[in-house]
């Protein structure tokens, strides 16, 4: 017998057995569009959240004097402006150094009072924290060189505190002092009041806060490293410089968004491994519908393998065309789950064109999983298709023949 004699026998046993054959393969469709669909959005979570932490600031690394009850914090402890220039001379993978301090203050507008966060920042603050100016400019050169009063506020703050007209050029009142808007901005990403800028804000240069305060340590020390790699190096630079410049009691917390990436990395990939144990799942339950299938089958086409036996079929072709019917079954249903799987990133591509969607989001497909959906429902197949085709196989003419 001929390998397409063989191939016709068994689309021939599936034509007559359609919603059979359709019902079967309903399951291996569910899990290999699972398998597909599962690697898809853990690829689109992971690349949406590397995203949204870049946009608080790529490659940052900072820095500030941990203090605790138990600690005595000196004056000498603090982070200083030498300290900046300490890291930005011998940091070279570092190309950009900031750094920031704040105080809590009011400010009073129409005869309102909002509590506000006033922040000294040095120049590069800009750069490292992605801030989006919104209306106006940032500080230039001579803004931070001659101690201009002037500020910039957050939208929320233009939007309550200075709501008539453009706020640029206005005059705003932080405590005793009096500032001239140039500029609105906002964080790219919300850090929620986690970082030293809240929805009511006023940056200032730091050389302004450090005359109004008479404090001239810093907070937050921030570094941006020039690449991803180089991010444990200027982390551990920084922590050895800081070290080596304060008393060896003094405490510093030194971090990066490394760990936070880390982090939902793991638990992406542990979602990932759950979520595919469950698509695994749902292909075992098919496997199993397919070779009880297939068991019904060769019960029912028992007296059909005796004659094509009679007539001179060996064991192996009779082994052949089952084994081919369980493939058949399982090839068809992953292709048909797998452009399912496919058709859908696609479909949200088109909608996100006319949806609210975030910003930042795409939708990657991996083609590693549908060519492992593929071969894990084929191979799921031969597994549970393996045992009613021998069975078919061992099935002695004589006996074949007298089944009613």
């Amino acid at each position: 017998m001929s390998w397409s004699e063989t191939w016709n026998l068994a689309v021939e046993a599936l034509r007559a057995n359609k919603v059979r054959a359709a019902l079967t393969m309903l399951g291996v469709v569910i899990g290999s569009a699972c398998i597909v669909l599962v690697v898809t959005v853990a690829l689109t979570g992971r690349k949406y959240v590397r995203a949204q932490i870049e946009a608080v600031g790529s490659n940052i690394v900072y820095a500030n004097l941990a203090q605790s009850n138990s600690q005595t914090v000196a004056l000498a402890d603090q982070i200083s402006l030498g300290d900046l220039d300490a890291v930005r001379q011998n940091v070279p993978q570092a190309v950009r150094v900031a750094g920031t301090s704040d105080i809590q203050q009011t400010v009073v507008a129409d005869g309102k009072t909002w509590p506000v966060a006033l922040v000294g920042v040095t120049q590069g603050f800009q750069q490292i924290r992605n801030l989006v100016i919104s209306r106006g400019g940032y500080f230039d050169d001579s803004d931070f060189a001659a101690v201009s009063k002037v500020c910039l506020v957050s939208e929320h703050l233009a939007q309550t505190a200075l709501p008539s007209g453009n706020p640029i050029g206005q005059t705003i009142h932080v405590g005793e002092l009096s500032f001239s808007v140039i500029g609105v901005f906002r964080e790219r990403i919300e850090t929620f009041g986690q970082s030293e800028i809240r929805s009511d804000s006023v940056l200032v240069p730091f050389a302004l806060l450090r005359y109004y305060t008479g404090d001239a340590f810093i907070v937050t020390l921030y570094a941006q490293a020039d690449n991803a790699e180089d991010v444990p190096q200027v982390t551990e630079e920084i922590a050895q410089i800081l070290r080596s410049r304060h008393r060896p009691d003094a405490e510093y917390e030194i971090q990066n968004l490394s760990s936070i990436l880390e982090t939902s990395r793991r638990i992406s990939i542990a979602m990932t491994i759950v979520l595919l144990v469950i698509a695994m799942l749902a292909l075992l339950i098919s496997g199993i519908g397919i070779m009880n299938i297939m068991l019904v089958s060769v019960t029912e086409r028992t007296r059909e393998i005796g004659i094509r036996k009679a007539i001179g079929a060996r064991h192996r072709e009779i082994l052949y065309q089952f084994l081919l019917e369980a493939i058949l079954i399982s090839g068809i249903g992953a292709l048909i789950g797998i452009a399912m799987a496919v058709a859908i990133p696609f479909c949200v591509e088109v909608l996100s064109q006319l949806l609210p969607l975030p910003p930042g989001i795409s939708i990657p497909i991996s083609w590693l999983s549908v060519a492992l959906a593929f071969i894990v429902s084929c191979g799921m197949g031969v597994l549970f298709g393996y045992l009613p085709a021998k069975t078919a196989a061992q099935l002695q003419p004589v006996e074949s023949l007298r089944h009613e």
